[in-house]
């Protein structure tokens, strides 16, 4: 039979509201009582409800993460390390899969709130400020990763895309490419903004530049596999895509593939994000890595300190993305024969 909180009051002869007392860590207990109740609790292998202790302290060692897309490696690498830290912590993490036009966004917020969800963290999704207001209003703590609303956000985690893209500009311009497009992410969301920003900044002024080079992706595959298919339409000489984002870049070479056209000998690739699925295409994948789990376990870590603590550790931080170079940009001996 499972022992209840009342055998365990019987049997350190004390009453149930001191040991709730000593199981929720709230108010005074003299240190003779609690060892008392402590030895009771373990001689009856007694196991608290935590649905119950939830009620009473009105938290539920829960957070939820959202994320745009889970079918985007980058986001799942992101999550494992939210999990991870959040469990070592003891905390549950409950995955909000959302699309960015769909409706599941404003429900997942209702329900979060209704169920005492503990804090919440937004990875890299379109946060209308009339959803960041209604969290700020229930008083649930909350972490922003990169595309960030125009409002006012506790604690923020930001990686610096706009460098990271210049990088991988420079890269392509260093190579010898002369004509290298771009292929863009959804411009409500900052990350992309600020990629293409970085890629216009460090082309505007060179001879080859042109609008036409740019082409929307919408960070998938598919969206790659369309904006390249009308680049090369456009431009049938361009030798080079820097792609929003490594599903863009993957769609990319999938196209090029499919036309025989060599990669890098005729056009080089070069990706954001540092997926592991650039690492298995032929050739692999030269990309701008962000360092995508410690982002994950750094917003967990933050979010938990302030549901234990009621502060913020860290406000805003800042990380740096870093280019890796592989065989889509690499060994270009371009000529006339190739």
């Amino acid at each position: 039979m499972t022992a209840t909180i009342r055998d365990v009051a019987k049997l350190a002869e004390v009453s149930i509201a001191t040991v709730s007392r000593v199981l929720n860590s709230k108010g005074y207990v003299g240190l003779e009582t609690k060892k008392k109740i402590e030895e009771a609790i373990k001689l009856l292998n007694y196991e608290p409800n935590e649905v119950a202790r939830s009620l009473t302290v009105k938290k539920t060692k829960t957070v939820a993460l959202f994320v745009p897309d889970i079918t985007n490696p980058f986001f799942s690498t992101l999550a494992k390390g939210a999990e991870d830290y959040a469990n070592s912590k003891g905390f549950t993490l409950i995955l909000c899969n959302y699309e960015k036009m769909g409706g599941r966004k404003k429900l997942y917020v209702d329900l979060l709130k209704q169920k005492y969800v503990d804090g919440i963290i937004f990875a890299a999704g379109a946060l209308n400020p009339e959803d960041a207001l209604k969290i700020r209003q229930s008083k649930i703590p909350m972490v922003v990763l990169d595309r960030v609303p125009e409002m006012e956000i506790e604690c923020e985690i930001l990686v610096d895309n706009y460098e990271g893209a210049k990088k991988a500009v420079k890269h392509l311009v260093e190579i010898g490419c002369k004509k290298i497009a771009h292929i863009y992410g959804p411009q409500e969301i900052s990350t992309a903004r600020q990629r293409l920003r970085a890629y216009e900044d460090a082309v505007k002024n060179l001879p080859w530049y042109t609008p036409s080079l740019l082409a929307p992706g919408n960070f998938s595959i598919e969206g790659g596999m369309e904006a390249t298919k009308k680049l090369l339409h456009d431009h049938p000489d361009l030798d080079a895509i820097f792609a929003g984002n490594d599903m863009n870049a993957i769609g990319a070479l999938k196209v090029l593939y499919r036309k025989g056209i060599r990669v890098p000998e005729k056009v080089a690739v070069c990706g954001f994000d540092g997926i592991k699925l650039t690492e298995i295409t032929t050739p692999e994948i030269t990309t701008v890595v962000q360092p995508t789990y410690e982002i994950g376990k750094l917003a967990a870590e933050n979010l938990i300190h302030y549901i234990e603590h009621s502060f913020f550790r860290e406000k805003l931080i800042k990380l740096d993305a870093t280019l890796v170079v592989r065989e889509s940009t690499q060994k270009l001996e371009r000529n006339d024969e190739t």
